[in-house]
């Protein structure tokens, strides 16, 4: 087990397997020391733990945790077509979105959630650039979605 892994261990958490695409793409795809990931969708046994808007349906805490289940779900996708987590030379970019209700302005501190793990986890190679986006609707009503992008060594 790499040692990223065993950080996400001693979190009490668990690195997951791949999500299946839910369409036409690859969750994750490597071009030269980079690994770009498709938007990760906060599944858990292949099954989303809530549905709808952030700010109506979901709140912006149960939100933030889902962040962090998508991050999860970004390092198995790096982990697919890299083989190591220790590959990992720092997060370069994350970017999230958020379904949001019309008046709900709190998306940073929903991908907060996705932030703040991937620094816990890696550290300073976790630090990043990012974007934090309402939307009105997200894939199969999910509250949040996330991407990130992984520099990545030889």
């Amino acid at each position: 087990m790499s040692r990223v892994e065993d950080k996400i261990e001693s979190l009490g958490l668990k690195l997951p397997d791949v999500v299946p695409p839910l369409a036409a793409y690859q969750p994750a795809v490597r071009s030269g020391n980079y690994v770009f990931t498709s938007g990760q969708l906060p599944m858990v046994d292949g099954a989303l733990p809530a549905t709808g808007k952030v700010g109506a349906e979901v709140g912006a805490e149960q939100a933030k945790e889902l962040a962090g289940v998508c991050a999860l779900n970004a390092l198995a996708a790096v982990k697919s077509v890299t083989g190591d987590l220790d590959k990992i030379v720092r997060v370069v970019k994350v970017v999230g979105f958020v379904a949001s209700a019309p008046d709900f302005t709190g998306q940073p501190g929903v991908i907060n959630g996705a932030s703040e793990l991937l620094g816990e986890i890696l550290g300073d190679k976790g630090v990043h650039a990012r974007s934090a986006v309402g939307v009105a609707v997200l894939p199969v009503d999910a509250p949040v979605e996330v991407e990130i992008q992984v520099e990545i060594a030889d």
